[in-house]
């Protein structure tokens, strides 16, 4: 048993981001038969944050792929088993029967029909970069011959028909993670499934038969969980309307924002700008030679504005740290960047952005959008954003409240530009006008330090050759 076990080793799905829980499989690379070796790629998955690439950490051919594209995996589960020893010959799981004391998992299979117990995990097990070792042991193929089982009838004669209906008293069904993952969606306990699998599995379809609702058996002892079945069962889409399960970027933004909304008190100003001259230096710098292969747009000035402004309110640039009681002043800007792609809002941020030149914050701000909507923002890039900017005004939008993004202090709305009366030297002409929005955390920037902020980033685009002088 001890052989089967290092023979077909699983690959778990690793946190390749800080506090994930789940990802989604985007594509399988390879497919069962396939040679892998370490360090190659297997599988995409989509983060709550991000697309990854997952490397596998050992050589081998690939065995089985547990789940299917388009499942959800918590992190910690395995994903795929990988035969590292092809060339022995594969009866070595029904051989080990008589080999019971050379493996420390051999107790907890002698039961028919259960997956061995989390209470002996395995000796020693591979771990990845920000990859944690499990506690409990998840072995999928025990595969014990059920003739093991058959010569002890006396010692529980009452558990014969166990295999067939519904696992022993404290016994863990057998199934698959993506069967285990419909059950639970369907809110049906795999206890009382029937399982018609080989060796007591209990399959796909028995899952779907019990979610059908069923009399009662008397005296199972399980009455309310017909009850329970009804509530859970997956819900029917009526006539005009389709349901997309929450997952991904959209289940994180919401979880985001929920807890952002009602954790930090938000007040939101707002500021109506001429912007003309920023609007003429915008048209200089893209002739300017020195900016010449890097996208010069209004969203790089306001960016521009927006640090300098922090710079001369330092005290805005802080965040919230509950757990110690403290305000955390931070001097390196992480400037997020509202991206809307396909998958959804990201907001990955450029690190320090006030040290960078304009030519640089340019080019960041470029990659940094072209990245997100090709999908391949890193859970790094993600992280660590103090403050951040969101251009509503690309949608011909003149304003809104937008929320904080958890653990920021700010965030600037840009609402869109257009040509509007104004009145400018003692005249009403037409002018380049927009406004803009800030909300901010009130446990960290009270009404006058926001006012300051606000009022110093509307300056430097009314006139932009302060820029020059503080950036």
């Amino acid at each position: 048993m001890a052989a089967v076990t290092q023979r077909y080793r699983e690959f778990k799905m690793p946190d390749v981001g800080e506090g994930l829980t789940e990802a989604e499989i985007l594509r399988w690379h390879v497919q069962p038969g396939d040679t892998v070796s370490d360090g190659q790629v297997v599988v995409e998955v989509e983060t709550a944050k991000a697309a990854v690439e997952l490397p596998i950490p050992f050589d081998g051919t690939v065995h089985e792929l547990l789940w299917a594209e388009g499942d959800t995996v918590d992190v910690g589960s395995p994903i795929i088993t990988v035969d590292t020893a092809p060339g022995e010959p594969p009866e070595a799981p029904a051989g080990a029967a008589p080999e019971p004391a050379a493996a420390e998992p051999a107790p907890a299979p002698e039961q028919p029909g259960e997956e061995p117990g989390p209470e002996k995990p395995p000796a020693r097990q591979p771990v990845l970069v920000g990859y944690g070792v499990s506690t409990a042991a998840t072995k999928r193929r025990p595969r014990k011959a059920p003739a093991a089982a058959v010569p002890e009838p006396a010692a529980a004669p009452e558990q014969a028909p166990a295999p067939a209906s519904v696992p022993a008293a404290g016994g863990k069904p057998l199934a698959k993670p993506p069967v285990r993952k419909l059950a639970k969606d369907l809110g049906i306990d795999l206890r009382v499934v029937r399982p018609t699998g080989p060796e007591g599995t209990i399959t796909r379809e028995d899952v779907q038969a019990a979610a059908v609702p069923a009399p009662q058996p008397a005296g199972t002892g399980a009455v309310p969980e017909p009850e329970r079945e009804t509530e859970a069962a997956a819900p029917v889409p009526a006539a005009g309307e389709r349901r997309v399960p929450i997952r991904g970027v959209r289940k994180a933004t919401a979880q985001a924002m929920v807890g952002s909304a009602f954790t930090a008190p938000h007040v939101t100003e707002f500021i109506t700008v001429d912007v003309t001259r920023t609007m003429k230096l915008v048209a200089r710098l893209k002739e300017d030679p020195d900016l010449a292969g890097v996208r010069v747009n209004p969203l790089l000035i306001i960016a521009r504005a927006l640090l300098v402004a922090l710079r001369r309110n330092p005290d805005a640039h802080a965040a919230w740290d509950e757990a110690n009681q403290e305000i955390v002043y931070k001097d390196a800007v992480n400037l997020g960047i509202a991206a809307a792609t396909p998958r959804g809002l990201l907001v990955p941020n450029i690190k320090d952005a006030g040290r960078k030149t304009l030519a640089e914050l340019a080019t960041a701000i470029g990659e940094l959008v072209s990245t997100a909507r090709e999908g391949r923002t890193t859970p790094a890039d993600m992280q660590g954003g103090t403050v951040t900017i969101t251009n509503v005004g690309v949608f011909g939008v003149d304003s809104g409240t937008p929320i904080l993004n958890p653990g920021e202090s700010a965030i600037l709305a840009v609402g869109a530009i257009k040509a509007q009366p104004w009145v400018h030297k003692g005249k009403v002409k037409p002018r380049q006008v927009t406004t803009l929005a800030l909300s901010f955390d009130h446990r960290l920037i009270d009404g006058e330090l926001g006012s300051r902020l606000l009022a110093d980033i509307a300056g430097v685009l009314e006139h932009p050759r302060r820029l020059l002088t503080w950036g």
